[in-house]
């Protein structure tokens, strides 16, 4: 692309909205996805409003400039990492809290908008934003719309679409669309809302949401068991399910993910545990709940479960399971994969990433959302070489094979990117993969907006 091509979207935008110095530049080229290597953009644009971000598209479009939308780079799936001659387009600066309705539960925020902020924002309402990824303190919510995240509180509250409803997107003309309202139900026409959330930039920029809040629970109780062996583990999940009990957060640590914890950090937590569970349970009987779902634990055959409703002992136990991801990333090269089967079949797929781990000679954390069944096998691999990369690689592979084998999913809450789209053509049928196209064609016929990454 030639300079003065390049000129023009400076002249349209304002000063300082187009970065092109070398040095800035490097700092947005890549995500959290080890495995994915990024490309050399033109520029990054920065903008500040809707209409920066339309000016911008409807100059990729005339230009044919491929357009990577970036939010916090947390994404681990290589969706946010830039394309050779691309513009990376980043909505950090788009961080305004627009509105606040306590009445009707909703808030208005730009797409910049760190997630721990929503709720922070509203708590003097007595509310909160319920989607609570392990990167809540970070990522922004636009980044969270686009892979459709989740966090620990997907068990009883939903992902993020359960929690949306309303998108503002920019098209990839520059045009402006407004998706759903902010009424809980509307069946006015087709559900563009839900059809922008999780597809990763790759049909419209979203550059502010509509979403959800609701009143904080009154009361918190918090329960942690462990269990020798993945068997024990398994039976009281089982027991779980089918007690009738909705716990807010069910999470899980296998052995390698505890001692990674209490190398970091000394928690006394059981380093000889296979498995280690922690959750919470909220509402008026939440002591109740977190003592029944204890009883179940022992009854499967944990050696140490307990609950308490103390605050702080809570927020010991939950800052455990917050750091799983993190110390691990600590100790060295690491992938964080993302898989999700039925919840029954947890300890088969525990069992089978075992299994990868011995058969590729690579060690493999494991930490996940047991409430459903989506857990992130992370690989610490020996060095970045790429020996190293390789033997990633083919762990990566294997284990969305399992997931497949198992019913599962490729991906639960990071989003196909780069690095999995062999992996969705090996899950999703021809006749699947030929309407996203379509969509895809109808909504982006340049094919501008962050591509080759997705169908």
């Amino acid at each position: 692309m030639s300079t003065a091509v390049l000129s023009d979207l400076v002249d349209e935008l304002p000063e300082g909205v187009v970065v092109i110095d070398a040095d800035v530049v490097e700092a947005y080229r890549a995500d959290m996805a080890s495995l994915v290597e990024p490309g050399r953009p033109l520029a990054v644009v920065r903008p500040t409003s809707t209409t920066e971000v339309s000016r911008c598209l409807a100059w990729a479009q005339r230009t044919g400039t491929p357009v990577v939308p970036r939010g916090a780079g947390t994404g681990l799936s290589g969706g946010a990492a830039a394309r050779d001659g691309s513009i990376v387009l980043s909505l950090e600066r788009m961080d305004r809290i627009r509105e606040i309705d306590h009445g009707n539960h909703l808030v208005v925020v730009e797409a910049g908008v760190v997630n721990a902020d929503v709720s922070r924002a509203v708590a003097q309402h007595g509310l909160f934003y319920a989607p609570d990824p392990g990167s809540f303190e970070v990522s922004t919510i636009g980044g969270n719309l686009a892979t459709n995240a989740g966090g620990m509180r997907c068990v009883k509250y939903g992902v993020t679409r359960q929690s949306v409803l309303g998108l503002e997107v920019v098209l990839a003309d520059g045009r402006v669309l407004t998706t759903g309202g902010r009424t809980v139900k509307d069946v006015a026409g087709l559900d563009l809302t839900q059809l922008m959330i999780g597809s990763e930039g790759t049909l419209g920029v979203i550059t502010a949401a509509t979403l959800r809040v609701r009143p904080a629970p009154a009361k918190t109780a918090t329960f942690i068991a462990s269990f020798g062996t993945l068997d024990q583990g398994s039976r009281a999940l089982a027991a779980i399910f089918a007690s009738g009990i909705t716990p807010s957060v069910l999470e899980m640590l296998d052995r390698h993910t505890v001692n990674a914890v209490e190398d970091h950090q000394r928690m006394d937590l059981n380093r000889d545990a296979a498995l280690l569970l922690i959750g919470q349970t909220d509402g008026g009987a939440s002591v109740a709940d977190a003592d029944a779902l204890v009883e179940l634990c022992l009854e499967a055959g944990a050696d140490m479960a307990l609950a308490t409703s103390d605050p702080e002992e809570g927020h010991l136990f939950m800052h455990a399971r917050r750091l799983a991801g993190w110390v691990v990333m600590e100790q060295g090269p690491t992938v964080i994969e993302d898989v999700a089967v039925p919840r029954t079949r947890i300890g088969e797929m525990l069992t089978r990433v075992e299994g990868i781990s011995r058969a590729v000679g690579l060690p493999i954390a494991t930490v996940g959302h047991a409430g459903d069944g989506n857990l992130h096998p992370m690989l610490r691999l020996p060095d970045q070489s790429e020996h190293s990369r390789r033997m990633g690689l083919e762990a990566a592979d294997r284990i969305c094979a399992a997931a497949i084998a198992l019913d599962g999913t490729i991906t639960g809450e990071h989003g196909v990117g780069e690095l999995k789209r062999e992996h969705l053509h090996q899950h999703l049928d021809a006749t699947s993969i030929d309407v996203q196209v379509a969509i895809k064609r109808a909504l982006d016929p340049g094919g501008i907006l962050n591509p080759g990454r997705g169908f």
